[in-house]
């Protein structure tokens, strides 16, 4: 019997990335310019800090940090994000996260000029997606739409059930795919009955941050299965969804590592490209 359809992140990020390489290179404009703005030294920012450095450079992407003290006053920060939407060389945005307690991710979201927002948290954005316009939308849920599409999981009139609603994933994705005519339900800690819930839908997306929370009795047979969560434990990184009791029920499976993890940052440099193609219309 034939297995499900592993759904690699990583080989189509490369695709994505490649491409746009490849626009970048082949451009008569400056290139594009990504700004991020750490506060504190967190070690797990500064990992993926490096991360996102590395994948501009590889790109083309010029990419500037401006690294602040983790006992940054609010009106320092918010100063560097208005310093930063008055730069014409830059085009992209992104504020790490966490910042510090005593500032409000949700106050920095909404400094950044809309249409330099390449985590895709502003309030305009926020509305343009769920009113189905065109903006700068979060790069996992939107990085997860497109590699579904793009390995030829079916939307329309699909049941997708979305495990956790948060601002960052199950919300923008659940938007992403009504925007594709899927039937979608947001479940959560309070949802009654989640394996039961769960094992009706064609799309399953779990974004919990729990290890193996999903087991076969969650998994509808042939259902597609997206593993956002990743965990560290004892036997190395395991996602929301038990992998090896899971893959044998469903059609299409995402693997952790090398399923959602490369789409962040493929779609980060993506939303920066998009930006830089707006400020370049017209010059």
């Amino acid at each position: 019997m034939a297995g499900p359809l592993i759904l690699s992140g990583k080989d189509f990020a490369a695709g994505v990335r490649n491409a746009l390489a490849e626009e970048i290179r082949g451009s008569n404009h400056r290139p594009p310019g990504l700004a991020v703005i750490m506060a504190g030294d967190d070690p797990a920012s500064s990992v993926y800090v490096s991360m996102k450095e590395k994948a501009c450079r590889k790109l083309g992407i010029v990419s500037t940090m401006r690294r602040l003290p983790a006992g940054v006053r609010r009106e320092e920060l918010l100063e560097a994000v208005r310093e930063l939407n008055d730069d014409d060389e830059v085009d992209g945005i992104l504020c790490q996260l966490p910042l510090p307690d005593h500032i409000s991710a949700d106050e920095v979201a909404s400094a950044v000029l809309p249409d330099k927002d390449v985590d895709g948290f502003h309030p305009v954005n926020v509305g343009r997606l769920w009113r189905g316009e065109e903006g700068l939308f979060p790069c996992t849920p939107f990085g997860i739409a497109e590699m579904l599409e793009h390995y030829g999981v079916p939307f329309n009139g699909a049941r997708a059930v979305i495990v956790g609603r948060s601002n960052i994933v199950g919300k923008p994705m659940a938007a992403l795919l009504l925007r594709r005519h899927a039937t979608v339900t947001l479940a959560h800690s309070h949802t009654r009955d989640l394996p039961g819930l769960c094992s009706g839908a064609d799309i399953l997306i779990a974004a919990v941050g729990r290890p193996r929370m999903i087991t076969p009795d969650y998994v509808k047979p042939g259902a597609t299965v997206v593993d956002v969560g990743i965990s560290r434990t004892d036997e190395g990184l395991v996602g929301d969804v038990d992998f090896d009791s899971v893959k044998d029920r469903c059609g299409a499976i995402t693997p952790v590592p090398g399923g959602v993890g490369p789409l962040t940052i493929a779609y980060l440099m993506s939303n920066t490209v998009k930006a830089w193609r707006h400020h370049m219309k017209g010059r």
